[in-house]
């Protein structure tokens, strides 16, 4: 092993893996992976299969947990046409890192466009009465305030916008006209999203980086799920590209999106830029200046 670390959380690996299979489970090997920008990761090999490891010594304590409950009700959702890999364990920081052990999933194929569209359209089916999810989770590092809303305009604007802004001003500052700017588009969300339909369970940040090709077809990872309006999805699906037309597609012949929805993509967009200067700071505050401006 590296020595930072690691050694540990094989040997607590090993035993919370015994306790779920019941018998002694011995780790034969640890190869890491590459891809991850945030948490350590690795294939392990143990006498019960292989699986999937990461872990963290500095992260929100529960941000593992609240994974795997996202993972878990995505698979609920899934008919197979897309995979979510299976959680094994979930463990938050005490005397250890924080880890997550999952179902290892062998990369390989070539487009799975086709599939990743009707089997995302798929899980955007699986519908709830209100918006929200059953505990608070992460997009990337930043919390998400998932407490339960009737109306998904003031579900938008409360528990994602303004709740995001709050923690942007607490954290960075924001010059007060920059302040009124979004204020006075929060204002507006009524106007600007007339379309409230059911919630729908989304993955909540899928980028390219968070879908992988398998030898089983698509899979959704890393995901920060909540019951919203699907067309939420849809803002950072289009943000950083890697989503073919056969994928958006297969998406509307399984359940057509609204024809207008192009019209709000940037506003859902909105959410992101706003979560990348909360987390890294630069142009970022000025695209979202942009976007506003755009809806005003």
């Amino acid at each position: 092993m590296d020595g930072n670390g690691s050694d540990r959380v094989i040997r607590e690996v090993e035993k919370r893996l015994s306790e779920v299979f019941g018998e002694t489970v011995n780790v034969m090997s640890s190869s890491v992976l590459s891809g991850g920008c945030i948490n350590h990761a690795s294939k392990i090999d143990t006498n019960c299969g292989s699986f999937f490891l990461k872990w963290n010594s500095y992260c929100e304590s529960d941000i593992f947990t609240r994974e795997a409950e996202s993972l878990r009700e995505l698979s609920k959702a899934s008919d197979g046409t897309v995979s979510v890999p299976k959680v094994f364990y979930a463990k938050e920081i005490d005397e250890t890192p924080a880890f997550l052990v999952m179902e290892y999933l062998e990369p390989g194929g070539s487009d799975q466009s086709v599939r990743l569209g009707r089997g995302l359209a798929r899980i955007h089916k699986y519908r709830h009465d209100k918006f929200g999810f059953y505990s608070d989770n992460y997009c990337g590092a930043t919390t998400q305030n998932n407490n339960w809303g009737d109306s998904w305009v003031s579900f938008y604007r409360n528990r994602r916008l303004s709740f995001l802004i709050t923690m942007i001003r607490e954290s960075r500052g924001l010059d007060s006209s920059y302040l009124r700017l979004f204020e006075k588009l929060l204002d507006r969300l009524n106007l600007l999203i007339p379309n409230e339909e059911k919630a729908s369970l989304i993955h909540g940040d899928l980028w390219s980086g968070n879908y992988m090709l398998t030898t089983n077809g698509p899979a959704l990872i890393d995901p920060a799920a909540s019951y919203s309006h699907r067309e939420m999805e849809f803002g950072i699906v289009s943000m950083f590209g890697g989503f073919s037309s056969r994928f958006f597609d297969a998406y509307n012949e399984e359940f057509p999106l609204d024809s207008g929805w192009r019209e709000r993509n940037q506003l859902y967009q909105l959410y992101h830029v706003l979560n990348h200067y909360y987390l890294f700071g630069g142009a970022y505050l000025q695209q979202a200046v942009a976007i506003a401006k755009r809806y005003l």
